[in-house]
């Protein structure tokens, strides 16, 4: 039978090293070397990327039920932002305000969608997105809502989709 390592032999004396698996005999220094811990934790929360946040919230096009995960609304928010800046060049371009029509009518409901979920998340219903109708003060309070963490455990609105078990979040 071969040894696992060239010059390596568990049965004779010298064989028998420190560090493979081998007692070391009194008065041997330590390696230093001691084994790791052993993983006990899941994968923890981790954030969703811009691709998955924009293929989520338009997938649930006018879903206001349930709830988003921070990550989720900013993604979509800044997506949002640079379709608007993309459109608004096209149209100074062209002349006439046609894509910046056809974006914002198109992602307005989505939008207030992924607003409504956001606030879900954090135990505010959706109707809270009406205090955007108030000059300067109803927007800033609406963002603080909007960035603040949401609720790890479920609420009347649903499970976290955060701090979700291991089966998934379900969406509902």
């Amino acid at each position: 039978m071969s040894n696992p390592t060239p010059g390596y032999d568990p049965t004779s004396e010298q064989g028998a090293q420190p560090g493979w698996g081998a007692p070391q005999p009194p008065g041997y220094p330590s390696s230093g070397y001691s084994p790791a811990p052993s993983y006990s934790g899941g994968a923890g929360p981790s954030t969703m990327g811009p691709a998955d946040a924009v293929r989520s919230v338009l997938t649930q096009y006018a879903v206001f039920t349930g709830r988003a995960r921070r990550s989720e609304f900013w993604w979509f928010f800044l997506a949002n932002f640079i379709a608007g800046i993309v459109a608004t060049i096209i149209d100074a371009g062209i002349g006439y305000p046609v894509f910046q029509i056809v974006v914002t009518l198109g992602l307005l409901i989505p939008g207030l969608a992924v607003g409504a979920r956001r606030l879900h998340d954090t135990g505010r219903s959706g109707w809270w997105q009406l205090l955007a109708l108030v000059p300067l003060i109803g927007i800033i309070v609406l963002i603080v809502f909007w960035a603040t963490e949401g609720d790890q455990a479920p609420n009347q609105h649903g499970p976290s989709p955060k701090y979700q078990p291991a089966g998934g979040y379900t969406g509902y």
